[in-house]
C-alpha cells in the first residue's frame, strides 16, 4: 500500500494531529492495512497478534471470548486493541468482529509502545482513550446497581443514537441498526426479551422508530 494512502488514512485520527507530517510519514512505514468483510473476525491475538488498530471505515464490536458477550462498539475514527499495551493477558480474551465492511490499519504493540515513548502527545492520547473505556465499563456497573433494566435500555439507545447517528434537516437522528437485541442485552445487562419489549414500547409511544437496517429518534 502506498505511503501517501496510509498517511491519508491516519490524517483523520485526532491521535496523530500533533505529530506533524514528517513524523506521520515515518509511522506509515511500519503500518499494515487490511480490508475486513462484514461479520468477519479480527483476531487480536492471532493473525494480527498484539496489535493496535485504527478504524478508518465501518464499525466493529469488541467481544469477550470467555463468555461471548459484547464489551463495546466502535465507529470509524476510533482505535481498538490498545489493551495489548497495558494488559496482554486481558487482551488475549478479546476478539473484534466487523459489524459492516471495514478498513483498518494496525501496528504491533511493541512498535506502538516505542512511538508512545518518543511522542508524548501520542502517549497521552492513548492513555485518555484507555481511561475513557474504563470509565464506560464502570458506568455500566453503576447503572446495573442503581438503575432498572428499562432505564438502562432507554439510556443505551439514546447514547447509541448520539454516537452513531447522523442528524437530518428536521433534527432527527438516524443510525444504522448494527446490533441485535441479544447484543443490546449484553451491553445493558438485561435479557433479549426485555430489550424487545422496551424497544417495542418506545416505538408505540412515538419515541423511536426502527427496522432491520436503521433506528431513529422521533422526539
Amino acid at each position: 500500500m502506498k505511503a501517501i494512502t496510509k498517511y491519508w488514512f491516519l490524517e483523520d485520527f485526532n491521535l496523530f494531529k500533533k505529530l506533524g507530517m514528517f513524523n506521520m510519514m515515518k509511522i506509515v512505514e511500519i503500518l499494515e492495512m487490511d480490508n475486513i468483510e462484514k461479520g468477519k473476525p479480527i483476531n487480536l491475538n492471532d493473525e494480527h497478534k498484539n496489535s493496535v488498530f485504527f478504524l478508518k471505515k465501518g464499525s466493529v464490536k469488541i467481544v469477550n471470548k470467555t463468555n461471548n458477550t459484547v464489551k463495546y462498539v466502535l465507529k470509524r475514527g476510533n482505535i481498538f486493541g490498545e489493551l495489548a499495551l497495558y494488559d496482554k493477558k486481558a487482551a488475549s480474551e478479546e476478539i473484534a468482529y466487523a459489524l459492516e465492511d471495514c478498513v483498518i490499519c494496525y501496528i504491533e504493540s511493541e512498535q506502538m509502545e516505542a512511538l508512545m515513548e518518543k511522542h508524548k502527545s501520542l502517549k497521552n492520547g492513548v492513555l485518555k482513550i484507555y481511561g475513557l473505556r474504563i470509565q464506560k465499563l464502570e458506568r455500566r456497573v453503576h447503572n446495573l446497581l442503581y438503575k432498572d433494566s428499562v432505564t438502562r435500555i432507554k439510556e443505551f439507545i439514546a447514547d447509541y443514537l448520539e454516537e452513531f447517528g447522523e442528524t437530518d434537516e428536521a433534527g432527527q437522528l438516524t443510525a444504522k441498526n448494527l446490533l441485535s437485541h441479544k447484543e443490546i442485552a449484553n451491553l445493558t445487562n438485561t435479557s433479549r426479551q426485555t430489550v424487545s419489549n422496551v424497544l417495542s414500547t418506545m416505538r408505540k409511544e412515538g419515541i423511536i422508530d426502527y427496522n432491520i437496517e436503521f433506528i431513529s429518534n422521533i422526539k
